[in-house]
């Protein structure tokens, strides 16, 4: 039976923690409701979480956050984790995670705590964002819904919900095609407590006490917070900052690294298009029909541009992967595939051609080809 269970069991997303905490953590996600958290600098598992159900995708926010530790007294750098389910959930996690040097002195491995359950979609999550600066995050569903939130609205106090910008906004204000213009807060029963700084009587932290896992050096222990009891923020409709309706899943999300408000979204089968949305005032900035399912969508850091992947496609649609400007929505580059098999996923490479000391390729004499030695 247990091996049976092992064999369906299987990694459905994966995320490392942020390069500014230097911790190198590694959260996987898996189809039977298991997240596990792993460095890079441990033998085994640290922290283990069972969820409801499924876990279909999870990100880490890109920055970490200081706030008053579980245990120790006094501020430390956290990491916060976004975990989407298949039933339309989003869990907030905050990470303390305790360097092992440290680890003997205070006899303790650090906590995986639940800020938050935000419950805002109706179908399985299909993407999670967060923006560079970790203000933002967004989410996108089989709902055909993308929402955006503010973490600070997220976990503020509890207040009644305000819906000023639920409009269901539809991207009409430009319609391009790859050849040029065409063609509630619901909180339940819960009493929002706060931790006290044992070593400062008068203050109090800005998150509340939560139950969390901990685990020694060879028994991870399962964290069960329960949202809505203990603290933990239960979140509904109502507290999104923006919701765009789209006409299909929304798994491509990516927020814009050189112009801050900037979000790019890629719809599903019966949507094929890539959506630019004002995340102030949630206006549609344009829209690229690309004729094909958006799998993902990943800015250039050096240029104002944007790298798509594509899945299910029209047939007078060969192309996998294209990259568009921004603002002109023109196609600068186009790669056909010869089959019929999908494009994913696709991340960034953190690298380039010219960064140092990778001048050649793997065969000697063999030099990088670079846009930016032929275009400037």
């Amino acid at each position: 039976m247990e091996e049976t269970t092992r064999r369906n069991t299987y990694v459905t997303s994966l995320s490392f923690s942020s390069t500014e905490g230097g911790h190198s953590i590694l959260a996987i996600g898996r189809n039977n409701g298991q997240i596990s958290l792993w460095s890079l600098f441990d033998e085994g598992s640290r922290f283990q979480s069972q969820q409801p159900s499924a876990v279909a995708c999870l990100s880490f926010k890109p920055v970490s956050t200081f706030r008053n530790s579980t245990r120790l007294g006094t501020t430390v750098s956290t990491e916060e984790l976004l975990v989407g389910d298949e039933l339309g959930n989003v869990y907030y996690y905050a990470v303390e995670w305790i360097d092992n040097l440290k680890v003997d002195i205070h006899g303790w491995h650090g906590s995986m705590t639940l800020l938050a359950k935000i419950s805002v979609h109706s179908q399985q999550i299909c993407g999670l964002a967060w923006s560079p600066t970790g203000e933002y995050f967004a989410t996108g569903a089989n709902d055909n819904a993308c929402c955006l939130f503010s973490v600070k609205d997220i976990l503020s106090s509890p207040k009644a919900p305000e819906r000023p910008h639920l409009t269901q906004r539809r991207p009409l204000q430009a319609l391009k095609s790859n050849h040029g213009p065409s063609n509630i807060l619901s909180v339940g029963s819960f009493r929002r407590k706060f931790m006290l700084d044992r070593s400062h009587t008068s203050s109090a932290t800005e998150v509340p006490p939560i139950s969390s896992a901990q685990r020694g050096p060879t028994n991870p222990l399962v964290s069960r917070a329960i949202p809505g009891l203990n603290g933990v923020l239960n979140i509904g409709e109502g507290h999104e900052k923006h919701r765009w309706i789209h006409s299909a899943a929304i798994k491509a999300i990516a927020f814009c690294p050189w112009q801050p408000g900037l979000l790019a979204t890629g719809g599903g089968s019966n949507d094929r298009a890539i959506h630019f949305y004002h995340t102030l005032s949630g206006a549609c900035l344009a829209t690229i029909n690309v004729q094909a399912q958006v799998t993902s969508l990943i800015w250039s850091t050096t240029r104002n541009e944007i790298a798509a992947t594509f899945g299910y496609a029209q047939p007078e649609h060969p192309y996998r992967i294209a990259v568009f400007s921004w603002p002109e929505c023109r196609q600068i580059v186009a790669i056909p595939w010869s089959n019929e098999m999908r494009a994913l996923h696709a991340i960034p490479y953190p690298g380039g051609p010219n960064e140092k000391g990778k001048k050649t390729s793997a065969k000697e004499g063999e030099a990088w080809w670079g846009r930016t030695g032929v275009e400037g």
